[in-house]
């Protein structure tokens, strides 16, 4: 795609968007302050700031740091109308300051790049802006609510770049369909070879992030270890918007094991599930509800039980977080009925982490003073699971929790797979 085309493409997208609805107001929960935290899954919450901001895991993911305090700093000194005046990334139109347009204006700087690099035949470098390009429009886009024009335009340029990434890559990333309710279901199936069929682990990261933006995962953990990973995104987002969030929270990912038995670059008696945040709510499902099928499973500060039952917890929780799981679960808003139909999203309460333990061995991993995942829940999934095991990690420094959690369960995999 030229530089001209994806330009065009980018002013067609949001042609119409001047009066779009700005995010914090899709869902609209109390945007009163709130406690603020700081941790390495989660990131920096700040009573500023309607969105939660990512620093370190954005920089991982390939955000060059200055790049990403310039964007956010033209976010900051924007003189154009608020939603809330107190809150600086809630900037009203597709214009200056408004969150969706500086990360896109920024992402088109990256593409930039990826194409001059596809001009000059560097292919692997072209790959890694590509994917970089991917990153940057994916956070335009965060955290992805249903109904929000802006976000959806930009993850359809996070697409384009992603699919621009693919055939440069020096491995393999194919793309898995699964049906349900007669609806395609896609996951991205990533391989370090295609030379005999590999263990896989079934990757979901939480319920405002897209499956597109877990590539580095690969690159960084898997690959290495000679593990495939198939990603899949969460109910109501993505390539799963067509499915709302249900007390049976791991239902797509129980269609996409189903599809693996007819993949034939994988071992299917050799899966694992990995989950983070509200996703290992669905990974540990699996390890429960499929534990003939499943070999074995992590949990990285999984929202399991007590998050899901202790609505002063809830209502503690950033508001961003709140209109999210309202979106995924196809809510207006995220009301105290809707706070209290969480409760049915419980692992505890739907009678798995109470009875008898799985065969699955878990290995359920937090961080110290976890706001989402304290410890009982943590030994929950490990009690209720044979050979299982609980992990506390110090939550400091912040840029490296997220770091050990991996290393954790690359060993884990190494051992269990």
């Amino acid at each position: 795609m030229s530089t001209s085309d994806s330009e065009n493409l980018s002013v067609k997208l949001f042609k119409h968007t001047k009066f779009a609805r700005e995010t914090s107001t899709i869902v609209g929960s109390t945007t009163k302050a709130k406690k603020e935290s700081n941790n390495a899954i989660d990131g920096d919450s700040d009573s500023h700031w309607y969105r939660v901001l990512r620093r370190p895991q954005w920089v991982w993911q390939g955000v060059d740091p200055i790049d990403m305090e310039e964007t956010l700093a033209r976010i900051a000194a924007s003189d154009n109308d608020r939603t809330h005046d107190n809150q600086l990334d809630t900037v009203v139109g597709y214009r200056s300051g408004n969150w969706a347009y500086e990360w896109t204006q920024s992402g088109m700087r990256q593409q930039r790049i990826a194409q001059e690099y596809d001009e000059k035949g560097s292919k692997e470098a072209a790959a890694n802006a590509w994917l970089r390009t991917s990153t940057y429009f994916s956070i335009a886009g965060y955290p992805h609510l249903k109904g929000d024009t802006l976000a959806l335009q930009a993850e359809t340029l996070a697409n384009k770049a992603f699919h621009s990434a693919i055939d440069k890559l020096p491995y393999k990333v194919k793309s898995v369909v699964a049906q349900v309710d007669g609806k395609a279901l896609e996951g991205f199936l990533y391989l370090p070879h295609t030379d005999s069929p590999l263990p896989v682990v079934i990757v979901s990261g939480g319920l405002d992030s897209l499956q597109t933006d877990l590539w580095r995962l690969f690159e960084t953990y898997f690959a290495p270890a000679n593990i495939a990973m198939l990603t899949i995104d969460m109910p109501s987002i993505g390539r799963s918007a067509h499915w709302n969030l249900s007390e049976d929270s791991s239902r797509l990912h129980q269609a996409m094991l189903n599809e693996l038995a007819s993949v034939p670059w994988v071992d299917h008696h050799r899966v694992g599930f990995l989950g983070v945040r509200f996703a290992a709510n669905a990974a540990v499902r699996m390890a429960f509800v499929e534990q003939n099928r499943v070999k074995s499973c992590v949990s990285i500060g999984g929202m399991l039980h007590a998050m899901l039952v202790d609505i002063k917890k809830l209502n503690a929780a950033p508001a961003m977080y709140l209109d999210s799981i309202a979106s995924r679960m196809g809510k207006g808003s995220a009301s105290d009925a809707m706070l209290t139909q969480l409760q049915a999203l419980s692992l505890k309460n739907q009678g798995l982490l109470t009875g008898r333990r799985t065969k699955v061995p878990v290995l359920a991993l937090n961080l110290e003073n976890d706001p989402v995942c304290p410890k009982t829940d943590n030994q929950l999934a490990a009690l209720y699971s044979h050979g299982g095991k609980a992990m506390t990690l110090p939550n400091k420094p912040i840029h490296d929790g997220y770091h050990r959690a991996m290393l954790e369960t690359m060993k884990w995999f190494a051992k269990t797979l």
